[in-house]
């Protein structure tokens, strides 16, 4: 269990899990995070700025390669997940209110799905767990299909290349080589800078709407 564990949360171990595995594994990773409940515990962002960082250092992956298949692994992921909620939300809308069930908590859900499911569809990607569990909860609340896939697919493609593509640069700089899991760090940390500030800016917005109509 410790060696699973070591393979999973540092950069040497997840360096040899890509070096034994290879694209195939990282596929199956991103899909398992993205797709699957049980894949909540996965580290997604770690993983693509390591998958970067080693198709910079080694021939191990080509990045062109990684950005693609992780793109469309993500992508599917997603897809899945939604596919599993609306499967749920179907047998839930049909379903009376009871004292573990509140009707009209779901239809909140589906409210605030139709309208700001695009952007949490986004975001959630750079958020660990929130990522394995925003599309289930989009399914669940019936979101439209087609919206859904438009940002599905922007914000797979945007997750996958924007932490991968660090990876492969910052895996070119001698310095940063050597201080590669700090590096991994403060990418993460950055990359939540801007969802932080967007939802300061929301609730700001919202508290202010609340008041005025008060």
């Amino acid at each position: 269990m410790h060696q699973i564990i070591a393979l999973l949360t540092t950069v040497e171990g997840l360096t040899e899990l890509i070096r034994w595995g290879g694209l195939l594994l990282l596929v199956a990773i991103v899909f398992a995070e993205t797709g699957l409940l049980a894949g909540f515990f996965l580290p997604g962002d770690s993983l693509l700025v390591t998958a970067g960082f080693v198709a910079a250092t080694t021939e191990v992956l080509n990045i062109w390669q990684v950005l693609t298949a992780l793109s469309v692994a993500a992508i599917v992921g997603d897809s899945t997940g939604y596919a599993i909620g609306k499967r749920a939300g179907d047998a839930l809308y049909q379903r009376p209110s009871s004292r573990l069930f509140h009707r009209e908590r779901l239809l909140a859900t589906k409210a605030f799905y139709d309208r700001y499911g695009g952007i949490t569809i986004i975001v959630a990607r750079f958020l660990p767990f929130a990522r394995t569990f925003a599309p289930v909860v989009a399914g669940i609340a019936a979101m439209d299909y087609r919206r859904f896939v438009t940002f599905n697919i922007v914000g797979g493609i945007g997750w996958v290349v924007s932490m991968s593509a660090l990876g492969y640069f910052f895996g070119q700089i001698p310095f940063v080589k050597h201080h590669i899991e700090k590096a991994i760090l403060l990418i993460i940390v950055l990359s939540l800078v801007p969802i932080a500030l967007h939802l300061w800016r929301s609730r700001r917005h919202y508290s202010g709407g609340a008041s005025a109509a008060s």
